[in-house]
């Protein structure tokens, strides 16, 4: 169909050679068309976006696209704590706030929920194609306690894994977030973002950032987003199970200690002996004075199992939490690259196309001249939209490849964990079984013979009375 226009609108040249120059336009716009297609649209050169800084456009030496940190690189940039204060009632309800302590800028402010949303919105809009982490959803009634720390604690994640990845960690709105003591954060954060482009607007490597992909990053970006789907299911797997067994050794706890406060309440139990059990009464007071002073003991298994629980919460979950939330940022970007950039230059293109045959249509129908120079215009325009919308792509991809390398760089964590976890386990089980080795002796009076000797009683088995 292209074909056939393009040597319709050649004759009409050729016949009108000093009449509209309309028709020269269509020429040349057709000859393009036929030679261009809709996903290989010409790129501007990298001189047709102005800097008025030159000095930046200095490109720096070996290939960008590679990071090059580690995981203790990433961990030493920022520690960041997250600490509830206590509540203040405002007119209607009450509201949380929190200590936010950041280690590099040595600096300690209040924030509250809605400061993390305004922070996190600043974020994605200047950093639309990297891995800005989700904030935990925000519950205006029926706060408890166990929900305002699980939320305390996606916080701390989040701000965390904000101020450790390299590009955030560099940009004004993290300072100001971490270190502005001021009344109103949330406007400061809203100033600093005004006139301000997002990262591709002012990252220098943008127009070339097809020039460092692989020829294959198509691939390569499927395959990513593959395996970050399949490490997600398993480490959400493996979060769920020790959420289990830090959650079994906290009840393990409340077990423990209410058996030794129910052994302390027998032993301490001042009920009178009946006359026909007076014959044993020695019996029964040695066996009470024995029981009441196990509690200790039960209480410090108790506090040890809670240790357990409460240790592998921080340092086995937290940090399975910490990946999760990380592989979780990794999915929202593959998804806000498909429905953002893709999608919208496939419309792009669409509108582009339909344009050109408007075009087409009013030429060959000879409309005014003013609507054709408006269509004309309008064409043109599209056209620059789509070539920003493939230099977006190709940035978006860009970013995509490095947050994939931050991934990897965040894998050694598995490591940790898990030693996290084993340790705790040893550490655990071997005081508790130092406690257990304590008790024993104490339970010798509890199981004297008629010869005072120490003999526990032998237990019936499989439903047979001894002999």
């Amino acid at each position: 169909m292209v074909h056939s226009w393009y040597c319709s609108f050649h004759r009409f040249e050729q016949r009108r050679r000093n009449g509209s120059s309309l028709i020269s336009f269509s020429v040349c716009l057709l000859r393009v068309y036929r030679n261009t297609t809709d996903s290989d649209l010409p790129a501007p050169q990298v001189s047709e976006r102005r800097d008025p800084h030159p000095s930046r456009m200095q490109m720096p030496q070996g290939n960008p696209l590679l990071l090059s940190y580690t995981l203790q690189e990433l961990l030493a940039r920022d520690t960041v704590q997250v600490e509830l204060i206590p509540e203040k009632k405002g007119l209607f309800l009450k509201h949380v706030e929190y200590e936010v302590s950041s280690q590099r800028f040595r600096s300690s402010v209040y924030r509250r929920y809605n400061d993390f949303v305004v922070f996190h919105e600043m974020l994605l809009q200047k950093f639309p194609y990297r891995m800005v982490p989700a904030l935990p959803p925000k519950r205006v009634l029926g706060a408890d306690r166990e929900f305002i720390e699980a939320r305390r604690r996606a916080l701390r994640r989040f701000i965390n894994l904000v101020a450790r990845h390299p590009p955030f960690s560099e940009d004004v709105a993290l300072r100001l977030f971490l270190s502005f003591s001021g009344p109103d954060v949330q406007n400061k954060l809203k100033e600093s973002a005004q006139c301000v482009g997002d990262e591709f607007m002012s990252c220098k490597l943008a127009p070339r950032a097809k020039d460092f992909l692989p020829a294959d990053i198509q691939t390569q970006f499927a395959v990513s987003r593959e395996l970050i789907r399949n490490i997600y299911n398993s480490f959400h797997k493996l979060r769920d199970r020790a959420e289990r067994i830090a959650s079994r050794a906290i009840d393990n706890a409340a077990d423990l200690l209410i058996f030794g406060k129910e052994l302390s309440a027998l032993g301490s139990d001042t009920t009178p002996l009946p006359s026909w059990a007076t014959l044993h009464s020695s019996t029964w007071g040695s066996l009470k004075q024995a029981l009441k002073g196990l509690s200790v003991e039960f209480a410090l298994l108790a506090d040890k199992a809670a240790q357990q629980g409460k240790q592998e919460e921080n340092d086995v979950v937290e940090k399975l939490n910490l990946f999760l939330d990380l592989l979780q940022s990794y999915k929202d970007l593959c998804e806000r690259h498909e429905k953002g950039v893709l999608h919208k230059h496939q419309r792009a293109l669409h509108k582009y196309s339909l344009m050109k045959r408007q075009m087409m249509s009013a030429t060959v129908q000879s409309r005014e001249p003013d609507s054709v120079e408006q269509l004309e215009s309008r064409i043109v325009e599209q056209e620059n939209a789509i070539q920003t919308m493939e230099l977006r792509g190709y940035f978006s991809l860009y970013c995509l490849h490095q947050e994939m390398q931050l991934v990897h760089v965040y894998l050694p964590l598995t490591s940790h964990i898990l030693g996290a976890f084993v340790n705790s386990q040893i550490q655990g089980h071997k005081e508790m079984s130092k406690v257990w080795n304590d008790l024993k002796p104490k339970l010798n009076c509890l199981f004297a013979g008629p010869s005072g000797s120490p003999t526990p009683p032998r237990l019936p088995q499989d439903g047979v009375s001894p002999r």
